[in-house]
C-alpha cells in the first residue's frame, strides 16, 4: 500500500494566491503593486494583522519560534520591512517522527506605510512568540475636536 500525502488546504491556499493575482486583495498596503508583501525567496510566510487606530497603525505578526533579538526591522522611503529567521531543529526518524510540517527558514515582509504615519516614532516589542510594532500617526492629521464658542 501507498502513502499518499493529502494536503486538505492546499486548494484553499491555491485559491488565494489566485484572487491575490487577479486584484482581489487590499491593495493600500502595498502601494498597489503585486508583491502583497510577501517576497518569493522566503521561505515562510508569518501571518500578519494591520489596524488601524485613531492615533496609531498596528502590525501583529506571528513569530513562534524566533528570537525577538534576531528579528530585522527597518523603515525606508515609507516601506516597513520585518526579516527574520526561524531555525529548523534536525529530527531523526529514529525519534518517533514520521511527519513534520512545521515551516522553517527565513522569511521578509514588507509594507507601504501611509503618509500619516510616524517613521521616526516607530517602536517594536516581542512577547511568546507575538511580533507587535506601532506605527504612530503625525500629530497633524489625527482629529481633534473644535469647540464652539457663544
Amino acid at each position: 500500500m501507498a502513502l499518499i500525502n493529502y494536503e486538505p488546504w492546499s486548494l484553499l491556499d491555491r485559491f488565494q494566491q489566485q484572487l491575490n493575482q487577479l486584484g482581489y486583495t487590499d491593495k493600500s498596503l502595498t502601494n498597489g503593486d503585486n508583491d502583497y508583501s510577501n517576497v518569493v525567496t522566503s521561505a515562510w510566510r508569518p501571518a500578519v494583522d494591520i489596524k488601524e487606530e485613531a492615533d496609531r497603525f498596528l502590525i501583529t505578526a506571528d513569530l513562534p519560534g524566533v528570537d525577538p533579538k534576531e528579528i530585522e526591522i527597518t523603515m525606508d522611503n515609507g516601506v516597513l520591512t520585518i526579516k527574520g529567521e526561524r531555525k529548523s531543529e534536525v529530527r531523526d526518524e529514529k525519534d518517533g517522527y514520521k511527519r513534520v510540517e512545521r515551516v522553517s527558514g527565513t522569511f521578509y515582509r514588507r509594507f507601504s506605510l501611509p503618509d500619516s504615519a510616524d517613521a521616526e516614532r516607530i517602536e517594536a516589542k516581542g512577547k511568546d512568540g507575538v511580533l507587535e510594532v506601532t506605527l504612530p500617526k503625525h500629530e497633524k492629521v489625527q482629529p481633534r475636536k473644535i469647540a464652539v464658542k457663544s
